[in-house]
């Protein structure tokens, strides 16, 4: 079976203007637990999950640092913090989500998407054709083509 075969054709989006707010109540609404951020052009620009929402509440990470001489070196990259601080006060859907997004191909195999979201750990992947978003797969519809339903 192909991506095609199995996806969800009617996917729920966000645009990058989009707040916070409006994504948490689509999630709630139609209980799901993530969505693409698309582009007026409907390409994938990011994706928008519980975790990257649960992100905001966690505790900050201050990078380890040593003074010398009045100056703060820093044992790690401070951009990290700026990026979390970013993510976690973050009001629009470009503050909160993830911009690195694992796509398919809708001539993908259900093996292959299944093997790339066990491998990178992910819940859903959207499905492209020609850079335009066209479906998602989720766990749930793998299994679902498991049971032949």
């Amino acid at each position: 079976m192909l991506a095609k075969d199995i996806m969800t054709k009617e996917v729920i989006t966000v645009k990058k203007e989009d707040t916070v707010e409006d994504v948490i109540k689509l999630l709630l609404e139609h209980n799901i637990s993530g969505v693409p951020v698309v582009n007026e052009e409907n390409n994938v620009v990011g994706m928008i999950t519980e975790g990257d929402l649960i992100y905001r509440s966690k505790e900050l990470h201050i990078p380890a640092y040593f003074t010398l001489l009045d100056s703060y070196i820093f044992l790690e990259n401070p951009k990290t913090l700026e990026v979390q601080i970013k993510k976690m006060a973050g009001y629009l859907v470009k503050d909160v989500m993830t911009e690195k997004v694992i796509v398919v191909d809708q001539e993908e195999t259900m093996e292959e998407i299944a093997t790339i979201m066990v491998k990178k750990k992910i819940n859903r992947v959207p499905v492209v054709k020609d850079h335009q978003l066209v479906g998602i797969v989720s766990r749930r519809d793998i299994i679902r083509a498991y049971a032949g339903q």
